[in-house]
Formats: C-alpha cells, structure tokens, sequence
C-alpha cells in the first residue's frame, strides 16, 4: 500500500514535468517569459543588485513563470465555451493575463530596475560587445519564442487525440 502511495506521488512530478513542457511547446508568452527571465538576470548583475535583491529577482521570476502557468490553463480550460458564457470566459483570460503583466512590469521592472536605470545604462555601453550580444540573443530568442509548435492546434496530444 505504501509503494502505491509512494509511485502516485511521483507521478504527480510527471504531470507537472509534462504540463511544463507542453507550455514550453506551446505557449508563446511562456517561452517569451522564459527569455525575459533571461534578461532579468544579466540586468541584476548589471545593475548590481544585492544578493536579497538579486533572490528577489528569482522569486518573482518564479511567480510570473507560476502564473503564466496558470494563466495557460485558464485559458485551455475556459477555451470555446457556450454561446452563454463567452463574455466571462473572455474576462478570466484577460483577468489572469493582467496577473502576469502585473507581477513582471509592476514588481520586477518598476520597483528593483527602474531607480538604477543610470547603472544599467553605463554597464550595458561600458562594453561594445553587449549592444551585440543583446541584438544576437534578441533574434535568437525571437526564433525560439516564435517557432511553431510541432502540433497544429493548442491541446493537440501527438497521437491525434484532443483535450475534449
């Protein structure tokens, strides 16, 4: 019996696991906040943030990639609803859209970069190479962001099955 409890708990791992990397597949902002992260950092160690900021940072990286998730299953699951309910199923996508612009421009951009936004500047032109570096990582993330996913429609399981 404990065994059974034990691999029903592990399994839980393997559908978050998977829940993830469908959002990695399939969710545009997902992988545009993945990037974002990205540059949140190199703009921590530029403007240079203290280690309680810098965990800041990491924290509400976290919180906007938790609501993205969130916000992608809210829109999976309210998606195509009857003729009676697509008013509020439009207002809770937009609802939870708002929580994540909310928690990545409000939290992290306003409140931690915006007072050092004379150090990030003479950081990012100290060095000639990071207007290059920052242009070369913007197109590559601009292809990775906006691949096309291997399946045609949100939802569509590999062996042709749908979430209805």
């Amino acid at each position: 019996m404990k065994f059974e409890q034990l691999t029903r708990f592990a399994r839980g791992f393997v559908y978050a696991y998977n829940g993830i990397r469908a959002a990695i597949r399939e969710e545009r902002n997902f992988r545009f906040h993945l990037c974002a992260a990205l540059y949140a950092f190199v703009a921590a160690f530029w403007a240079e943030l203290d280690p309680v900021e810098t965990a800041l940072i990491a924290l509400c990286v976290a919180a906007v990639l938790a609501l993205e998730l969130v916000n992608s299953a809210i829109e999976r699951a309210v998606d195509k609803p009857d003729t009676t309910h697509w008013w509020s199923a439009g207002a809770a996508k937009d609802m939870a859209a708002g929580a994540v612009l909310v928690m990545a421009t409000v939290v992290v951009a306003v409140c931690l970069f915006w007072p050092r936004l004379d150090i990030l500047w003479a950081a990012f032109t100290a060095r000639p190479t990071r207007p290059l570096w920052l242009l070369l990582t913007l197109i590559v993330f601009y292809k990775f962001i906006f691949r096309s996913s291997n399946s045609t429609e949100k939802g569509k399981q590999p062996n042709g099955k749908t979430d209805s």
